[in-house]
């Protein structure tokens, strides 16, 4: 999203809260990719050799690790500063879990700036908070605790939808891996309409990143754990030559330790 590069001169372009929130959660899957998928890149480049680094997580579902902008004051609220110092003085889960707090906090910083930019009134920030705090945060994904959440939360008959007592055969239902679920409600949506229940619209979300509805899904046949099949980096074609799948937890392919 662009905010504009200074107040003075021609005012932004108005934007809406649902706006923020879409630049929001592709930031925050940015981010949540960096600390999971592609944690053993992030690693490497976080070295403390260097100079204050930065995490940033950009509004077309990447990252990147950089130095702080030098504009004073920059554009955008900055992230944490020297995130790679801390590398080597802790243990690895402890400082991923550091940095996907101050990640969270940033993503705030960087939504509410937004809405102030913008001119968002009392109920525009309660909405744009509101569709925030439906998603799990980075610190969530990153420790576990959302995942832990989401077991605890649906039945096992959701769980296993998909799935029957005799595993069925690839070759009769090839895209068995892949549930077909409805776009997540919007917000104002979701709250006119009493007494319907909402957990079908959270039955599943991602292993990896922590997010909902998308196109392909894979489950992992050990911990029975959803994942876009971007997120673990499985095609629809190739899903359909895996007899069994096994998730990066399962499979235990985590970085080896010094």
């Amino acid at each position: 999203m662009d905010g504009g590069a200074a107040f003075p001169g021609t005012p932004p372009v108005p934007r809406s809260p649902e706006d923020v929130f879409r630049d929001y959660r592709a930031r925050q899957a940015g981010l949540i990719r960096a600390l999971t998928t592609d944690v053993e890149k992030f690693y490497v480049m976080c070295d403390p050799e260097k100079e204050n680094l930065c995490l940033y997580g950009l509004p077309n579902e990447t990252w990147e690790v950089n130095l702080p902008a030098e504009e004073v004051p920059p554009e955008l609220p900055e992230p944490a500063l020297g995130i790679n110092f801390a590398r080597d003085g802790m243990n690895e889960k402890d400082w991923l879990s550091l940095v996907a707090v101050h990640s969270d906090s940033w993503l705030m910083s960087v939504a509410f700036y937004f809405g102030a930019r913008f001119g968002f009134d009392k109920e525009s920030r309660k909405r744009l908070f509101t569709m925030i705090n439906n998603l799990p945060s980075i610190y969530e994904v990153v420790t576990g605790t959302a995942k832990k959440e989401l077991k605890e939360k649906t039945p096992k008959s959701n769980n296993k939808a998909n799935k029957s007592g005799s595993k069925p055969s690839r070759q009769a239902e090839p895209n068995s891996r892949v549930p077909k679920m409805p776009p997540p409600k919007d917000e104002e949506e979701s709250e006119g309409e009493e007494g319907e229940p909402q957990e079908d619209h959270e039955t599943a979300l991602c292993g990896t990143c922590g997010l909902g509805y998308d196109d392909f899904w894979i489950c992992c046949d050990l911990c029975e754990t959803w994942f876009h099949g971007k997120c673990v980096k499985i095609t629809p074609a190739k899903a359909e030559h895996i007899k069994q799948y096994k998730c990066p937890s399962c499979t235990g392919s985590k970085r080896a330790k010094a």
